[in-house]
């Protein structure tokens, strides 16, 4: 059978998702809970990797088992085995062409940006930023980022294609707190961290939009701005329809 869950975790305590020889991972513990479970050796695939330090809300993954579980059963019993840091929050039956990476429609990454007073309970989930911010101009640089473009200079390593879309990108501020929104189909390494690092420094004068303009344009052109730190960016969903 081929299951579907949907998961929650806090990305500080993982090195990352993806299973490591001799690391803590997602992948790794929600493999080890499948393993006890189907008494067998079980491989899973996830929507994304998401690096050190980044969090989910909401990550997508498959696998298949050897047994028939009911999808309430096999929730509590996952969720007994990986908590406190990771947490089933569904599960559901699938066909057997379904795939956690590439039968996804469209992602959603938020990145949060604590603009207060600092506090050490923030300091994994936020990057805390003792700097004015400028909303409007934060909105016109996300403006930039909207549509299809190579976005080659704002991801991590070569890659042959660095294509992809970005349905969209808001900036929502409440309180102390901001956060900028990404919604899009294909997302590379650090390609969110990069485009919210390249924000913060037009916000910083550091350079400005027209820059970023050129960066997604030629492709010929090199440039490197700064890279968000990961603890503040949250896989927040994936969606299959």
């Amino acid at each position: 059978m081929r299951y579907f869950i949907r998961v929650q975790y806090d990305g500080s305590e993982f090195f990352g998702f993806q299973r490591q020889r001799d690391k803590k991972t997602v992948q790794g513990e929600i493999e080890r809970a499948l393993s006890i479970i189907d008494k067998s050796p079980i491989m899973v695939k996830g929507a994304g990797r998401t690096d050190v330090g980044v969090h989910a809300n909401g990550q997508g993954i498959h696998f298949d088992l050897d047994i028939k579980v009911p999808s309430e059963r096999l929730v509590t019993a996952i969720n007994s085995i990986v908590h406190p840091y990771i947490h089933v929050l569904e599960c559901k039956e699938v066909e057997k062409d379904f795939h956690a990476r590439f039968s996804v429609k469209e992602k959603k990454y938020i990145y949060k940006i604590w603009t207060g007073e600092f506090s050490p309970f923030k300091e994994n989930y936020y990057l805390q930023y003792d700097k004015k911010i400028d909303l409007e101009l934060l909105e016109a640089c996300a403006k930039v980022f909207i549509g299809s473009h190579d976005f080659h200079n704002f991801v991590s390593g070569s890659r042959e294609n660095s294509n992809a879309s970005i349905f969209d990108v808001s900036v929502q501020k409440k309180e102390e707190e901001i956060a900028i929104i990404f919604t899009g189909k294909s997302f590379y390494r650090y390609m969110v961290r990069n485009l919210v690092g390249a924000m913060l420094d037009v916000n910083e004068k550091k350079c400005d939009i027209f820059l970023l303009k050129r960066m997604l344009k030629e492709s010929c052109f090199s440039y490197q701005l700064r890279t968000a730190p990961a603890k503040g960016l949250y896989l927040e969903g994936v969606y299959y329809e």
